[in-house]
């Protein structure tokens, strides 16, 4: 495979970013890394015969890969202008068709909204775009963030195989139910039980016939058992109150059985799917009840590990909002996203297509057991909890305790070498004469334990 990485970075090769590519290049050495430093040589790229060479490259390539440093929530600058130079290319209307990922590290504060500048501005373009791999400086140093890593090439590589993009959109008028013909997959031979450990949550009414069947072909096709929850026949006694119970002896106030089903039904399976028709800009009343009455679960990772996805009928695109709220619920919960399948304005064909690549991420997912780093949603939000539970530890016992078994308590200020560490360094740099010579030799220092790893 050939891959043509767009090095944001103004620092170029002594980039932090772009050692994770070198990471990757040394461990597949089988694919071709071309590697374009737009973001420190910007200048030279706004020259016609610079920047033809850099598009003749790119629309030969196999993958479009975007690294840089997350900076104000977005970009670097020079990024940015790099973009607006390939729009307004002659040979910007090749690019159709092409895969693009992105591969940023940062402090985790907003990379999602720098990954959504990337992925729009893709979708421009008409590229197939996938997701992206968002890591902290130092992820890459340790196993875990090698594996992320490792994992994440993986995945790109399987969605380039299989033709999976990250979404499935057509452009033909919604239709008000599909008939699917499934003449294109093999019909699911396994029997789907009460022991399977992939579930279906959905609200799917009676006469909904295109949400049913859309899970009907997934069922149909997907090579795993798998059991369907009708939360909407659920006999809820009613919605959450906010009496902290929960919190306090992990028991709900209400006696009506769903805590049990939570516990017994669908948070010890392995894969969650979740499908639902967007109604009012959200996933509708059932769905909402369905969240607030698992009140503790937004502060306890309880499914942490578990693969999600949603297969939605109605214009997702259209709902950034709700895009997010689907993100967020999942990187807060470490529960990750493993497909997304939709009908909007599209044909059967389009619609049949999207829920089979669905099916394979999930069992992809499955199999090779793969992990993804957190974004901006996931361990922002956590750290809030973080102080909100540790302040309130007194009557969120249960939280309490659930955060320092899994050391969630992770407070800057108990870094104490650290800091020191930090002090000392700071009074060394204010001194002028030291200054000057360890400016010659930090970025070398910065990049020895990658260089280290690689």
């Amino acid at each position: 495979m050939k891959i043509t990485v767009l090095n944001g970075s103004p620092k170029g090769e002594n980039s932090v970013t772009l050692q994770y590519i070198e990471y990757l290049k040394k461990r597949n050495s089988d694919d071709t890394f071309v590697i374009f430093h737009v973001g420190q040589k910007i200048r030279q790229y706004k020259r016609p015969e610079v920047m033809d060479e850099c598009m003749n490259a790119i629309v030969q390539t196999d993958l479009i890969l975007f690294t840089y440093p997350v900076y104000t929530a977005l970009a670097p600058y020079q990024l940015t202008k790099f973009i607006e130079l390939v729009k307004k290319h002659p040979d910007a209307v090749k690019l159709t068709g092409k895969f693009v990922s992105q591969l940023t590290t940062s402090l985790h504060f907003y990379d999602y909204t720098a990954h959504r500048y990337i992925a729009e501005n893709s979708q421009d373009l008409k590229m197939k775009v996938l997701e992206g791999h968002s890591a902290e400086m130092d992820d890459m140093l340790a196993a875990k963030g090698q594996k992320q890593l490792s994992d994440f090439y993986s995945r790109i590589k399987f969605a380039i195989k299989n033709n999976i993009s990250a979404y499935t959109f057509g452009n033909r008028p919604l239709k008000s139910d599909f008939i699917f013909k499934g003449d294109t997959v093999p019909t699911n031979t396994r029997d789907s039980t009460k022991d399977a450990n992939t579930v279906i949550i959905t609200d799917c009414e009676p006469d909904n016939f295109s949400l049913k069947n859309m899970i009907d072909e997934f069922i149909r096709i997907y090579p795993r058992p798998v059991r369907v929850i009708n939360i909407g026949e659920f006999h809820f006694a009613g919605g959450c109150m906010g009496c902290f119970q929960c919190a306090t002896t992990g028991d709900c106030v209400y006696k009506d059985g769903f805590q049990d089903m939570l516990r017994n039904e669908i948070q010890n399976k392995h894969a969650m799917i979740f499908a639902f028709s967007i109604k009012d800009h959200s996933m509708g009343p059932v769905f909402k009840i369905y969240d607030d009455r698992q009140f503790c679960n937004g502060h306890r990772t309880l499914v942490r590990g578990v693969y999600s996805a949603y297969i939605v009928h109605g214009a997702l695109k259209e709902e950034r909002n709700l895009i997010d709220v689907i993100e967020s619920r999942a990187e807060l919960s470490e529960s990750y996203i493993a497909g997304i399948a939709c009908d909007e304005s599209c044909s059967e064909e389009a619609t049949a297509e999207s829920i089979k690549n669905l099916s394979l991420s999930i069992d992809f997912a499955l199999s090779e057991k793969w992990e993804k780093s957190q974004n901006f949603f996931g361990v922002g939000g956590m750290k809030i909890f973080r102080d909100l539970i540790y302040v309130m530890r007194g009557l969120m016992r249960l939280d309490h305790k659930f955060y320092k078994k899994h050391g969630i308590y992770d407070f800057p200020h108990r870094q104490k070498r650290v800091i020191i560490k930090m002090y000392f360094l700071g009074l060394l740099m204010s001194i002028p004469a030291v200054r000057k010579k360890a400016e010659k030799k930090m970025t070398a220092a910065l990049l020895k334990p990658y260089k280290k790893v690689i």
